[in-house]
């Protein structure tokens, strides 16, 4: 296992294949890990929102991850219901790992702007390279509000 800096980190990360890279959520931030559910494209979203899912009686946005961080879209093999903020949402993942203990490290001074603000750290894992996610940066901002103001009643 692996030591994490208690001060700027959650103790266990999830971690998850996105597309072809490898990249950790925050325990405290993911809800549930599911199969996919039936998702309603919602229309003049963004090219990574695949629409709209009810997990446990509720709306969720359905996002793929994979496009979030530049790759091609993805065929999601599991759904990671993470809190945003006060919201849900499901993230498309093409696979899920399992729980982690890891160390991670701030972004080399070149990578801080280039990353935005989805990627808080970047490190290395078994010899590949580990995007450490930041959560609450996962959608951007004034994106989930929009979309709310846009789900269809039931």
């Amino acid at each position: 296992m692996r030591v994490i800096d208690a001060e700027a980190n959650p103790e266990q990360w999830l971690l998850c294949r996105m597309g072809s890279r490898l990249c950790a959520l925050p325990r405290e931030s993911v809800r549930e890990v599911l199969r996919p559910l039936p998702t309603e494209p919602l229309a003049r979203s963004p090219a990574f929102v695949l629409g709209l899912c009810i997990l446990r009686g509720a709306l969720v946005p359905v996002i793929d991850a994979a496009m979030l961080l530049g790759e091609p879209t993805i065929k999601p093999e599991r759904l990671v219901a993470i809190r945003v903020n006060d919201r849900t949402i499901a993230l498309a993942v093409t696979a899920v790992l399992g729980l982690e203990s890891i160390t991670s490290a701030g972004l080399p001074p070149l990578l801080r702007e280039a990353a935005g603000e989805i990627i808080a750290a970047i490190t290395v894992l078994d010899a590949e390279i580990l995007l450490v996610l930041n959560a609450a940066r996962i959608v951007p901002d004034g994106l989930l509000e929009d979309l709310a103001a846009r789900e269809p009643v039931l």
